[in-house]
């Protein structure tokens, strides 16, 4: 598979950059409410503790997650899939905090997609060496709504391409409060996280956390 760095000026924080047709990086969107949405985020993990999950094949994902909102994304030996319950508690997943609905109605507004309402979110840890293999988001219903993607914490090298799995991939750093925006054309490109390097952030401590946003039923 091919790759190529994709050029951002890292002092430049307000221009959306184009990562394909439907797909934007919003550099900075959501610094001015880091630390409302990581006090909620907090809150929810209080409820729903992360835990790593294993694929349908029976590895054991090295990125710890949990969700909230109507229904959460889990993985076991019967495939992927949402539930409106989360398995390990039996209870239904904690509600979305209006702080994450409200920033990822408006990135997605900023990005071309003023209709969207998300109704699940999906919350991913990583700490050093966790990554995630290139991959397509299709388990939703209905795939014309984005997917709205934000960075909390350590940079991450994020990994974009297109609708088939030998396209060339780009890569760019993600920092914190960048969030990322694919629909339409891109609604399929396949992307990933490489290993995430060692460090510390004021913040999150030594870890990253991604939200992704989606409208899964």
């Amino acid at each position: 598979m091919i790759t190529a760095d994709l050029f951002r000026d890292p002092s430049d924080r307000t221009t959306p950059i184009r990562l394909g047709e439907g797909a934007s990086l919003l550099p900075g969107f959501a610094c001015d409410r880091a630390e409302a949405v990581f006090a909620a985020l907090e809150e929810v993990l209080r409820q729903a503790p992360l835990r790593r999950m294993r694929t349908p094949g029976g590895h054991v994902m090295t990125v710890a997650m949990t969700c909230c909102g109507d229904r959460g994304w889990t993985s076991d030996a019967d495939g992927y899939r949402y539930a409106a319950r989360d398995p390990a508690s039996g209870r239904p997943w904690p509600p979305m905090p209006e702080v994450f609905a409200e920033l990822a109605t408006d990135a997605a507004s900023a990005a071309g997609y003023p209709a969207f309402v998300p109704d699940t979110c999906l919350i991913n840890r990583y700490v050093a060496e966790a990554k995630l293999s290139p991959h397509q988001d299709r388990d939703e219903r209905d795939l014309s709504h984005p997917i709205v993607s934000l960075s909390l914490g350590l940079p991450a090298r994020f990994q974009f391409g297109g609708r088939h799995r030998s396209e060339r991939l780009l890569r760019t750093t993600l920092e914190h409060g960048d969030v990322v925006v694919w629909g339409g054309a891109s609604r399929l490109a396949y992307h990933g996280v490489l290993p995430l390097a060692t460090g510390r952030h004021p913040m999150t401590g030594d870890c990253r956390y991604n939200l992704s946003f989606r409208r899964a039923g």
